[in-house]
This record gives structure tokens, sequence and C-alpha cells, in this order.
């Protein structure tokens, strides 16, 4: 996660995500960098535009937790994910993110 961090640090600093600044970054929190996963997700960021990407995701997470309403209705109490709902929504995210790690 420390790579994903530091990119997304560089982001928000406005400076290039290449992979000396990353390296940099992540040695500069102590942790020797991985060469491997460094280019791994430099080549991963190459045509992601990350704003268009955490708009997207925030926008989903507004639209999976907005209760849906009809006029003159009550709304029921929120029920919590079951557990088979989570289970898949980790194994769907920790696919997502192994792809950039090896």
């Amino acid at each position: 996660m420390i790579y994903l961090y530091s990119a997304l640090l560089l982001h928000k600093a406005g400076k290039e995500i290449n992979e000396s600044n990353l390296k940099r970054i992540v040695e500069s929190a102590g942790v020797k960098a991985d060469d491997g996963r460094v280019k791994a997700l430099v080549a991963a960021l190459h045509d992601v535009n990350i704003d268009e990407v955490i708009k997207q995701a925030s926008m989903a997470q507004v639209v999976q937790t907005a209760p849906s309403v009809q006029a003159g209705e009550k709304p029921k109490a929120k029920e919590g994910p079951s557990e088979a709902d989570k289970k898949v929504e980790e194994e769907k995210a920790s696919a997502g993110l192994s792809s950039l790690f090896g």
C-alpha cells in the first residue's frame, strides 16, 4: 500500500509520478523500495486520470450508501451487508490491487 499512497501523495502535490519520485518517497518512510513494484505501478498509472478515478470511486460510494425512499414512505432501519456480500467485495478489491503488485 505504501507504493499506492506514495503515488497519490505525488499526484496531490502536483509532482510527476515516476520511478525516482516514488522510490524517494518510499525510502523516506524507511522502507527499501522494490524496483519491480515501483516499475509496475508507474506503468499501471501511465494513462490513468487519477482525478477521474477518485471522483468515480467517491460517487460509487455515495450511490451505494444512498437510501432509496419513495414519497410518503418511511425509511426502513438500515441493515448491514451480509457476510457473503462483504467477502465478495473484499475478493474484488484484493484482485484489483494484486494485479498492481504481483
